[in-house]
C-alpha cells in the first residue's frame, strides 16, 4: 500500500471512484475538470498501480480545511486505507499551518476515532454557500458536520 500525491495520469481513476459513490448519492460529484483544477488538493493510495482510495485536502481559509473525496474502493475497504488517507491529509494540514480541519460526512464515527468532534454546519459558511449548493440535497442535507482543531 503507497499514500502519495496524485498525478495527472491518476485523475481519470479518481474521477471513476469518487462519481460511484457520487452515483449513491454519498458525495458531491466531482467533473474531470473539477479534479484536474484541484489535482493538488488530492493524494491517492495505489496497491499494485492501481489507485484503490482518494482523498483530498482543500484549503478553506487561512486556518481552515476541509477533508473531501475520501474514497475507497469497495473491494479495498477496511483494510485502513481511508484511516491512512485522512492521517496523511493531517499531517499536511499541520505541516501548512492549518487550525482547523472539517468534514461532511455520513460515516461520523469514523472521524470521531480519529480525533474528531461534531460542529453545527453554520459554524462552515464557507462550505455551505460553495460545494453544498451543488448538491442534490441541499438544502435538506443528513451529512454530519464534524471538525478537528490541530
Amino acid at each position: 500500500m503507497k499514500i502519495r500525491k496524485t498525478k495527472i495520469s491518476d485523475l481519470k481513476q479518481i474521477h471513476r471512484l469518487v462519481n460511484d459513490f457520487a452515483r449513491k448519492e454519498q458525495m458531491i460529484p466531482r467533473s474531470l475538470s473539477e479534479l484536474y483544477e484541484t489535482v493538488r488538493d488530492f493524494i491517492v493510495c495505489e496497491i499494485d498501480g492501481t489507485v484503490c482510495g482518494v482523498c483530498a485536502l482543500h484549503i478553506m481559509w487561512e486556518d481552515l480545511a476541509e477533508i473531501r473525496s475520501l474514497a475507497v474502493d469497495g473491494g479495498f475497504q477496511n483494510r485502513g486505507i481511508g484511516k491512512a488517507l485522512v492521517k496523511k491529509c493531517l499531517g499536511e494540514a499541520k505541516s501548512l499551518g492549518l487550525k482547523r480541519i472539517f468534514a461532511l460526512t455520513y460515516h461520523p464515527d469514523f472521524f470521531k476515532k480519529l480525533g474528531f468532534v461534531d460542529v453545527d454546519k453554520a459554524t462552515l459558511p464557507q462550505k455551505i454557500w460553495g460545494d453544498c449548493l451543488r448538491c442534490p440535497r441541499f438544502p435538506e442535507c443528513d451529512e454530519h458536520a464534524i471538525i478537528k482543531y490541530l
